[in-house]
């Protein structure tokens, strides 16, 4: 087997895990948001009602939040492509 191929398995299903793993980060986020702040909408960056602390804050804990989904379903779909071709996508 090549090694070309566990990397061509992948990049599909990378594709869509990755788009999966926004939403799945979006809806934690807010659910997170919605019990740290009492505040059921997280502020937008151009939010006039909202000062710059609580507009970072979101910010950080969104971005925080983004990428350790992203690394979990990344690392779980690199995983699954060994399992199904024997091989660790390059």
């Amino acid at each position: 087997m090549s090694k070309g191929i566990g990397k061509a398995a992948y990049k599909p299903v990378g594709v869509l895990m990755g788009l999966a793993a926004g939403a799945v980060a979006g809806v934690i986020f807010r659910q997170v948001w919605k019990v740290t702040a009492g505040d059921g909408e997280a502020p937008s960056a151009t939010d006039e009602d909202r000062g710059w602390v609580e507009i970072l804050a979101a910010a950080a804990l969104q971005g925080a939040i983004f990428s350790v989904v992203r690394a979990a379903v990344d690392r779980g779909g690199a995983v699954g492509v060994r399992r199904l071709t024997g091989r660790w996508p390059d």
